[in-house]
This record gives structure tokens, C-alpha cells and sequence, in this order.
């Protein structure tokens, strides 16, 4: 469980193909904070620490996760979002996040407005009922706030803080990005199906 506040850039070292898996090694300076057997956000996905050496550590991605996300596209010197789990003796800052990806959208248009910027993402319609105006959404590993929804896109807002300290930065038209709808809007949708609401 995370809540989609980066704590920090890590960058892609190595990127190895095991059968249908993919082995990645990640730089990142919280590396000695880590332990084996941790989950950590990359991106929004939630990935397994499985081995640590001085300031890298590699996880695994099997056929699953690469066919339902970006994982797929990383090539060394990537940077990605990361984020340790929630621990549940400090304050949620975003909003509850499981690092479970539901699709893949792409970035249509980036504007800058004059010390912030915002970003159109389109995704594929089938997930319309899943987001509502100024609801909140998990874009690569960050929690934000959405607004100008449509059926298959909506608009975030990034603050030059957020901008910096995640790899917003690098987010450029036609690049994609990962996103997880909000969990508790996922169970109410599912509940409304279920009773024919």
C-alpha cells in the first residue's frame, strides 16, 4: 500500500530478459534503506526488492505486469518515481494507492502556464466510470487531482515542487504513463454493477 508521494528519482542501471520476465537493477540513494523482500512504487507499480548491492537494488516484473504497464518501455538511464510502502504510524498525504497499474495512458499535450504546468492524458474509454472531476488518480506513482474529465481523458496540474522532485519533468507528448484509477471509486463502481445500479 503506498500513497502516491514521491519520496525520491531513482534511474535505471540495468535491464535484464528472463524468459517472459524482465530483471531490472535501480540507482537510487535510498538503496541502504532498503531491505530484501520490501515492496516500492516505481512508477506506481509495486515491485519486490530481491537483492541490494551498495547503491542498487533489483526487483522483477513478470508478463502480468509488463503487458499492464510502461514496465515494458524502460531502457537504462530511465528515471522513475519511487515511493517505500505506507507505514501507518504517519499521516496519508495523497490518497490510498496499491501500486496495481490498470492501464496504460499516453500524454496528448503538455502547456506550461507560468511557473506551473498542466498535462492532457488520454486512456482508453472503458475505464470512464472509474474517475469523477477533482478526483484523485495515480499518474505514474503520484497522487494528483484531476479535472476537465472526458470519457477518455482528463487533465493534471503539476506544481513546480512536484515537477522537480518527480520525473514530470521528463513527460513529454506521446510518451506513456501508468495509472491507477482510486481504489475506494473501483469498489463502489464494482458494488453498483453487482446490485444493477
Amino acid at each position: 500500500m503506498f500513497t502516491g508521494i514521491i519520496e525520491q528519482l531513482g534511474t535505471i542501471a540495468r535491464v535484464e530478459k528472463n524468459d517472459s520476465n524482465i530483471t531490472l537493477t535501480i540507482n537510487a540513494a535510498l538503496t541502504s534503506e532498503l531491505r530484501i523482500d520490501q515492496s516500492v512504487s516505481h512508477n506506481g507499480i509495486c515491485l519486490t526488492v530481491e537483492s541490494i548491492a551498495e547503491n542498487t537494488y533489483t526487483v522483477t516484473a513478470i508478463d502480468e505486469t509488463i503487458k499492464k504497464t510502461s514496465l515494458g518501455y524502460w531502457k537504462k538511464g530511465v528515471v522513475v518515481n519511487l515511493e517505500r510502502c505506507l507505514r501507518f504510524d504517519g499521516r496519508l498525504d495523497g490518497h490510498i494507492v496499491q501500486g496495481h497499474v490498470d492501464t496504460v495512458g499516453i500524454c496528448t499535450e503538455v502547456i506550461e502556464k507560468q511557473g506551473s504546468w498542466e498535462y492532457l492524458i488520454e486512456f482508453d474509454k472503458k475505464f470512464a466510470s472509474l474517475i469523477i472531476e477533482k478526483g484523485s488518480i495515480c499518474l505514474n506513482g503520484i497522487s494528483l487531482t484531476i479535472f476537465n474529465v472526458t470519457e477518455n481523458s482528463f487533465t493534471v496540474a503539476i506544481i513546480p515542487y512536484t515537477y522537480e522532485h518527480t520525473n514530470m519533468h521528463t513527460l513529454d507528448i506521446n510518451n506513456f504513463v501508468n495509472i491507477e484509477f482510486d481504489m475506494i471509486g473501483k469498489y463502489v463502481n464494482r458494488m453498483n454493477n453487482l446490485t444493477g445500479n
